[in-house]
Protein backbone atom coordinates (compact mmCIF):
# COMPACT_ATOMS: atom_id res chain seq x y z
CA UNK A 1 0.00 0.00 0.00
CA UNK A 2 1.21 3.55 -1.00
CA UNK A 3 1.99 5.58 1.93
CA UNK A 4 2.58 9.23 1.19
CA UNK A 5 5.80 10.67 3.30
CA UNK A 6 6.56 14.11 4.22
CA UNK A 7 9.54 15.49 5.76
CA UNK A 8 9.38 18.85 6.95
CA UNK A 9 12.96 20.62 7.57
CA UNK A 10 11.52 24.02 9.08
CA UNK A 11 9.20 24.20 12.47
CA UNK A 12 5.98 23.84 11.48
CA UNK A 13 3.75 25.74 13.94
CA UNK A 14 1.41 23.16 16.48
CA UNK A 15 -1.41 24.38 15.51
CA UNK A 16 -1.09 24.47 11.88
CA UNK A 17 0.02 20.98 12.06
CA UNK A 18 -2.89 19.88 13.66
CA UNK A 19 -5.50 21.19 11.66
CA UNK A 20 -3.73 19.80 8.13
CA UNK A 21 -3.69 15.82 10.36
CA UNK A 22 -7.62 16.78 10.82
CA UNK A 23 -8.20 16.99 6.97
CA UNK A 24 -6.12 14.78 5.85
CA UNK A 25 -7.76 11.72 8.01
CA UNK A 26 -11.32 13.25 6.66
CA UNK A 27 -9.88 12.28 3.03
CA UNK A 28 -8.26 9.61 4.06
CA UNK A 29 -11.71 8.05 5.67
CA UNK A 30 -13.51 9.07 1.83
CA UNK A 31 -10.51 7.00 0.39
CA UNK A 32 -9.52 10.54 -1.28
CA UNK A 33 -6.54 10.81 -0.18
CA UNK A 34 -3.46 8.60 0.67
CA UNK A 35 -2.19 7.77 3.91
CA UNK A 36 0.36 9.55 5.51
CA UNK A 37 3.34 9.79 7.45
CA UNK A 38 5.05 13.44 8.30
CA UNK A 39 8.36 13.75 10.78
CA UNK A 40 8.74 16.92 11.33
CA UNK A 41 9.61 19.45 14.38
CA UNK A 42 7.47 22.04 16.55
CA UNK A 43 8.30 25.07 18.42
CA UNK A 44 7.64 25.20 22.24
CA UNK A 45 4.36 23.99 22.68
CA UNK A 46 2.39 22.60 25.54
CA UNK A 47 -0.52 20.13 24.44
CA UNK A 48 -3.42 18.26 26.40
CA UNK A 49 -5.01 15.44 25.36
CA UNK A 50 -8.17 13.94 26.46
CA UNK A 51 -7.58 12.50 29.69
CA UNK A 52 -5.79 15.79 30.82
CA UNK A 53 -6.44 17.55 33.77
CA UNK A 54 -5.87 21.28 35.10
CA UNK A 55 -3.33 19.70 37.92
CA UNK A 56 -0.80 18.47 35.15
CA UNK A 57 -0.01 22.66 34.45
CA UNK A 58 2.14 23.65 37.13
CA UNK A 59 3.39 27.18 35.59
CA UNK A 60 -0.22 28.34 34.97
CA UNK A 61 1.40 31.32 32.54
CA UNK A 62 2.02 28.95 29.80
CA UNK A 63 -0.74 28.47 26.96
CA UNK A 64 -1.79 24.67 26.64
CA UNK A 65 -3.21 23.98 22.95
CA UNK A 66 -5.92 21.13 23.53
CA UNK A 67 -6.16 18.57 21.08
CA UNK A 68 -8.49 15.01 20.93
CA UNK A 69 -5.78 12.69 20.86
CA UNK A 70 -5.38 9.97 23.88
CA UNK A 71 -3.31 10.85 26.61
CA UNK A 72 -2.44 13.35 29.26
CA UNK A 73 -0.35 16.71 29.34
CA UNK A 74 2.68 16.88 27.21
CA UNK A 75 5.10 18.98 25.40
CA UNK A 76 6.55 19.81 21.90
CA UNK A 77 10.39 21.61 21.56
CA UNK A 78 12.95 21.83 19.07
CA UNK A 79 15.36 18.98 19.16
CA UNK A 80 11.97 16.75 19.43
CA UNK A 81 11.64 14.54 16.75
CA UNK A 82 7.67 14.32 16.05
CA UNK A 83 6.10 11.60 13.57
CA UNK A 84 2.13 11.89 12.49
CA UNK A 85 0.40 9.37 10.82
CA UNK A 86 -3.03 8.83 8.89
CA UNK A 87 -3.63 5.26 8.45
CA UNK A 88 -6.64 3.45 7.39
CA UNK A 89 -6.33 -0.02 9.48
CA UNK A 90 -9.74 -0.76 7.52
CA UNK A 91 -7.21 -2.24 4.79
CA UNK A 92 -5.02 -4.05 7.76
CA UNK A 93 -5.57 -5.42 10.50
CA UNK A 94 -8.25 -3.84 12.94
CA UNK A 95 -5.60 -4.48 15.95
CA UNK A 96 -4.75 -0.87 17.81
CA UNK A 97 -2.72 -2.88 20.11
CA UNK A 98 -0.45 -4.11 17.58
CA UNK A 99 0.11 -0.56 16.36
CA UNK A 100 0.95 0.23 19.43
CA UNK A 101 3.31 -2.59 19.55
CA UNK A 102 4.87 -1.70 15.99
CA UNK A 103 5.81 1.87 17.01
CA UNK A 104 7.28 0.82 20.12
CA UNK A 105 9.22 -1.80 18.06
CA UNK A 106 10.49 1.13 15.72
CA UNK A 107 11.19 3.71 18.95
CA UNK A 108 13.45 0.83 20.38
CA UNK A 109 15.00 0.24 16.70
CA UNK A 110 15.95 3.91 16.23
CA UNK A 111 17.35 4.32 19.51
CA UNK A 112 19.83 0.90 19.53
CA UNK A 113 21.40 3.15 16.98
CA UNK A 114 22.53 5.32 19.32
CA UNK A 115 23.27 2.18 21.57
CA UNK A 116 20.75 3.10 23.59
CA UNK A 117 18.71 0.78 25.08
CA UNK A 118 14.83 0.88 25.85
CA UNK A 119 11.65 -0.69 26.83
CA UNK A 120 8.23 -0.18 26.63
CA UNK A 121 5.76 0.09 29.84
CA UNK A 122 2.46 -1.99 29.64
CA UNK A 123 1.54 0.16 32.31
CA UNK A 124 2.52 3.72 31.32
CA UNK A 125 2.24 4.06 27.38
CA UNK A 126 5.85 4.96 25.57
CA UNK A 127 9.23 4.32 25.68
CA UNK A 128 11.86 4.09 28.50
CA UNK A 129 15.25 4.08 29.19
CA UNK A 130 15.16 3.12 32.93
CA UNK A 131 12.91 4.97 34.91
CA UNK A 132 13.06 8.28 32.67
CA UNK A 133 10.81 8.67 29.90
CA UNK A 134 12.25 9.38 26.15
CA UNK A 135 9.66 9.03 23.94
CA UNK A 136 5.76 9.64 23.64
CA UNK A 137 3.26 8.08 22.01
CA UNK A 138 -0.47 9.07 21.90
CA UNK A 139 -3.12 7.85 18.91
CA UNK A 140 -6.99 8.51 18.30
CA UNK A 141 -8.88 6.13 15.64
CA UNK A 142 -12.19 7.10 14.33
CA UNK A 143 -13.45 5.04 11.10
CA UNK A 144 -10.34 2.70 11.91
CA UNK A 145 -8.40 5.37 10.64
CA UNK A 146 -5.67 6.06 13.09
CA UNK A 147 -3.80 9.13 13.30
CA UNK A 148 -1.67 11.46 15.59
CA UNK A 149 1.68 9.92 16.51
CA UNK A 150 4.49 9.86 18.77
CA UNK A 151 7.38 12.03 19.56
CA UNK A 152 11.09 11.35 20.47
CA UNK A 153 13.10 13.52 22.90
CA UNK A 154 16.11 13.84 20.65
CA UNK A 155 18.27 17.39 21.85
CA UNK A 156 15.35 19.44 23.57
CA UNK A 157 15.48 21.28 26.22
CA UNK A 158 13.67 18.95 29.73
CA UNK A 159 13.45 22.01 31.75
CA UNK A 160 10.29 22.89 29.65
CA UNK A 161 8.92 19.63 31.24
CA UNK A 162 9.43 21.23 34.92
CA UNK A 163 6.03 23.41 33.80
CA UNK A 164 3.82 20.58 33.69
CA UNK A 165 3.35 16.82 34.79
CA UNK A 166 3.62 15.15 31.93
CA UNK A 167 1.80 12.37 30.91
CA UNK A 168 0.85 12.73 34.53
CA UNK A 169 4.12 11.43 35.79
CA UNK A 170 6.84 12.64 37.80
CA UNK A 171 8.77 15.95 35.43
CA UNK A 172 12.14 14.62 36.56
CA UNK A 173 11.81 11.52 34.82
CA UNK A 174 12.50 12.37 31.10
CA UNK A 175 15.52 11.82 29.35
CA UNK A 176 16.96 12.43 25.64
CA UNK A 177 18.91 10.62 22.69
CA UNK A 178 21.62 13.72 23.99
CA UNK A 179 21.68 13.29 27.36
CA UNK A 180 21.70 8.86 27.25
CA UNK A 181 24.48 8.92 23.89
CA UNK A 182 27.32 10.27 22.75
CA UNK A 183 26.55 9.41 19.54
CA UNK A 184 25.97 12.43 17.26
CA UNK A 185 22.40 12.40 15.69
CA UNK A 186 22.20 13.01 12.19
CA UNK A 187 19.56 12.84 10.09
CA UNK A 188 17.18 11.28 12.29
CA UNK A 189 13.67 12.20 10.08
CA UNK A 190 15.10 9.80 7.43
CA UNK A 191 16.47 6.96 9.33
CA UNK A 192 13.27 6.64 11.93
CA UNK A 193 11.36 6.72 8.57
CA UNK A 194 12.67 3.95 6.92
CA UNK A 195 12.21 1.95 10.44
CA UNK A 196 9.00 2.98 10.78
CA UNK A 197 7.92 2.05 6.87
CA UNK A 198 9.18 -0.93 7.09
CA UNK A 199 7.07 -1.75 10.95
CA UNK A 200 4.16 -0.76 8.99
CA UNK A 201 4.53 -4.01 7.11
CA UNK A 202 2.92 -5.58 10.19
CA UNK A 203 0.04 -3.81 11.00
Amino acid sequence: MTIQVKISKKRVPYKTAYLFLKKRVELVKKLKSKEMIWLLEHPLTFTRGIRSNNSEILDKKIKVFKTNRGGKTTLHSPGQQIVYFALNLNKRRKDIKNLVRQIEITIIAFLKLYKIKSRADAKNIGIWVGDKKIAAIGIRVSNWVAYHGFSINLKNNLNYYKKIIPCGLDNTKVTSVKEQSNIKISNPDTKLKNIFLKSLKNI
